[in-house]
């Protein structure tokens, strides 16, 4: 059995512009998903998986993983749970030239499901860590966040971008625009995070992006300025000290472009009641900024704080079901076990 783990991540900046080549700047935070995978003797797969906003399930199918097994859970949670997996098992059988292997696999996560912590590209990254590693052909964390990648384009229907899956496989903060991806540095940023214990449908939420900017011309324009806050943000942090705790003017720089970016987000439909009202918690208990991260619909906002403030005003904000602190995670996918 071979044990792999890949953090989440947060958006600083970015999100739903970078489907459409503008950069990104997505941090990896001390959330992970943890992935177990034995080989079988034969070609069947057994997932067991548990901590994915579900009350977990386990279920065992056979040869090609294209169909959906038959269990007692909703069929939307059970697509976003098994799809992503699925997709893993393929990446790590073409990676490995092992078409017929078949695994028993265990998923266990921190990071809830669907919503905007980049729980799915952890299951990935570490599956196919994990699986490849398993079957006797390791991959570098560059080549295991290409094939995670090509594992989320294949899920979403071609509507991925690189980001979640190079940040969980690389970890530390990284930038991403189109196929350039790359780790950059920053200092210890202040994440704290809201939650509100829903989940959005990246899928519908990318689509109606899509559609908003191939109707508008406005909208396009919004993907494009969302674009300009991540590089003035990019510039901001090229010039900090990563060895040093963030300077205040340099939190209150990037707490205002956070500010920017969630209003041009809310202004593309992605944003939510829940999200807003969390959003101005955060900023009413004296963050630096805030903004909702990942799809949204529904889900996480991260905020810049130094202080217990914000994550106090989250923790008696009536649209909150969790609030925690998230400090950087500079390790990527790593082998946590084998046996």
């Amino acid at each position: 059995m071979t044990v792999s783990t890949a953090p989440g991540k947060v958006y600083l900046f970015g999100e739903h512009a970078v489907v459409y080549g503008e950069p990104a700047v997505p941090c990896a935070i001390e959330r992970r998903a943890r992935v177990a995978v034995d080989e079988r003797d034969d070609d069947h797969i057994r997932v067991e998986a548990r901590d994915l906003s579900l009350d977990g399930f386990t279920v065992e199918y056979a040869g090609d993983t294209d169909g959906r097994p038959d269990v007692d859970a909703p069929t939307d949670l059970v697509d976003a749970a098994m799809g992503y997996i699925d997709a893993a098992v393929e990446q790590a059988r073409d990676a490995a030239d092992a078409p017929d292997a078949g695994f028993d696999i265990r998923v266990e996560s921190e990071i809830p499901l669907g919503a905007g912590l980049g729980s799915s590209a952890a299951v990935a990254v570490a599956g196919i860590d994990a699986a490849t590693r398993e079957l006797g052909a390791p991959l570098g964390p560059k080549e295991v966040a290409d094939r995670a990648y090509r594992a989320e384009y294949d899920v979403q229907d071609g509507q991925a971008s690189r980001a979640d899956t190079f940040c969980s496989a690389m970890g530390g903060a990284v930038r991403v625009e189109g196929d350039d991806c790359r780790r950059i540095d920053t200092p210890n940023l202040p994440f704290v995070v809201g939650f509100d214990g829903g989940a959005g449908d990246t899928g519908e939420l990318v689509a109606g992006v899509r559609r908003l900017k191939r109707e508008y011309g406005f909208a396009a324009d919004t993907v494009g300025n969302i674009g300009d806050i991540v590089r003035r943000g990019e510039s901001l942090l090229a010039g900090a000290d990563p060895a040093a705790d963030p300077d205040p003017d340099l939190l209150a720089e990037l707490g205002r472009l956070m500010d920017f970016d969630h209003g041009l987000l809310e202004a593309l439909g992605v944003s939510s009641r829940t999200l807003d009202s969390m959003v101005w918690a955060a900023r009413e208990a004296g963050a630096h900024g805030a903004k909702l991260t990942g799809a949204g619909g529904g889900g996480c906002i991260v905020a810049l704080d130094e202080t217990p403030e914000t994550r106090t005003a989250l923790s008696y904000t009536a649209e909150c079901r969790d609030a925690f602190r998230a400090e950087l995670d500079r390790e990527g996918v790593r082998e946590a076990g084998r046996r």
